[in-house]
């Protein structure tokens, strides 16, 4: 089957870029899984915050903050909810609390007093320091990614599952991509790929970027006894050795973790789990005396930790559209449009600065 673009991977990213190039050009979808979303796009935290990722990235969050607050485009529902995320640190934290504070935007400053206000059960030494940003919000994530799907499908998008590209050639100035569902060509192939983004560039005879999927652990706590904790903002330790948010009643944890691995369907590590809560134990007054559930997902950084967009300066027509490293879903939005911008030869909706950092060009000069 010929388009004029095939995007390979069913995650967040590759479906909302999916979307936003159906408005001006024919778009084949290929995704791995028999549905979309499979792996980490179905396992975020699913906050939005400003401050999060690199000093490189906040331009990206601005711009996507404005599609998550006004997204008539995919959904008539709100795709974020009132949370906030607070920032603590212990003594031995300064440093790290500093460089959070070095660039963030949009925070408060807050007593120990006040901190433990928000989260009772925060031990005093844990929160020698702290800052809120009042307006980090919960995002739908099911929502956002199966309304970019529907729109997809609106402006005519054809997406194969259970698709994996088996082989990818070019010829004749054509990708062509092999996979169990057949042959597919297109000039323009953006590779979304997620964690296994280098495997894909290899398939296209292409060395890889250096892209490193790195494990992350989280589970599901039980609320601590008579407390109502759904008003709690999620809490992070400046120094990121554990995060929680309310979920439904209950606690999500995480111990920040950043395990060096390959691609695979990321399970959780009792191991690593019981070490971060551990930690957590240190911080909080809460006795954590069972864990409900327990998963993982994959975040997959470039070497500099900063997304890749941009085409490939090795391969004519190669797209690289990866790296988000745990800021996939709040960046999509924004992602997807820089994406299609570059691609369709329209004007980049983010600064020259921020576009050039994300490029894929930054690797060839290095």
């Amino acid at each position: 089957m010929h388009s004029d673009i095939i995007v390979i991977g069913g995650g967040i990213a590759g479906v909302s870029a999916a979307a936003r190039l159906a408005a001006g050009a024919s778009v084949t979808l290929l995704e791995t899984e028999a549905r979309i979303g499979s792996h980490s796009s179905g396992r975020s935290a699913a906050i939005f915050i400003q401050n999060y990722g690199s000093l490189a990235m906040r331009d990206v969050n601005a711009a996507a903050r404005a599609f998550f607050e006004n997204p008539a485009e995919i959904t008539d529902l709100p795709l974020l909810a009132p949370r906030g995320e607070m920032v603590v640190a212990r003594a031995e934290d300064d440093a790290a609390m500093d460089d959070y504070l070095r660039t963030a935007r949009e925070v408060e400053i807050l007593s120990t007093d006040q901190a433990l206000a928000l989260c009772p059960i925060l031990r005093p030494e844990a929160a020698t320091r702290a800052a809120i940003e009042r307006s980090a919000q919960t995002i739908d994530c099911d929502l956002l990614l199966h309304g970019f799907a529907k729109l997809f499908r609106r402006l005519g998008g054809r997406t194969e599952t259970d698709a994996p590209a088996q082989s990818i050639t070019r010829e004749g100035g054509m990708w062509r991509v092999a996979t169990p569902k057949g042959e597919f060509t297109a000039p323009v192939l953006v590779n979304a790929a997620g964690a296994w983004s280098d495997t894909v560039a290899a398939l296209a005879g292409l060395a890889p970027l250096g892209l490193v999927p790195h494990r992350r652990n989280a589970a599901i706590l039980p609320a601590p006894t008579g407390m109502e904790v759904d008003n709690w903002p999620m809490v992070v330790n400046a120094a990121e050795r554990w995060y929680l948010k309310p979920e439904a009643g209950k606690l999500m944890f995480s111990p920040c973790d950043a395990i060096a691995t390959t691609p695979h369907d990321a399970w959780s590590d009792d191991m690593e789990l019981a070490e971060g809560l551990d930690r957590f134990d240190r911080d909080v007054t809460y006795e954590v005396t069972r864990v409900e559930r327990s998963w993982a997902g994959l975040r997959t950084f470039a070497p500099d930790e900063v997304p890749v967009v941009g085409f490939d300066p090795r391969a004519e027509g190669f797209f690289w559209l990866a790296g988000q490293g745990g800021i996939g879903i709040q960046t999509a939005p924004a992602l997807a449009e820089l994406a299609a911008a570059l691609i369709l030869d329209r004007p980049a909706p983010l600064p020259e600065a921020t576009t050039r950092a994300l490029s894929p060009e930054r690797f060839a000069s290095a």
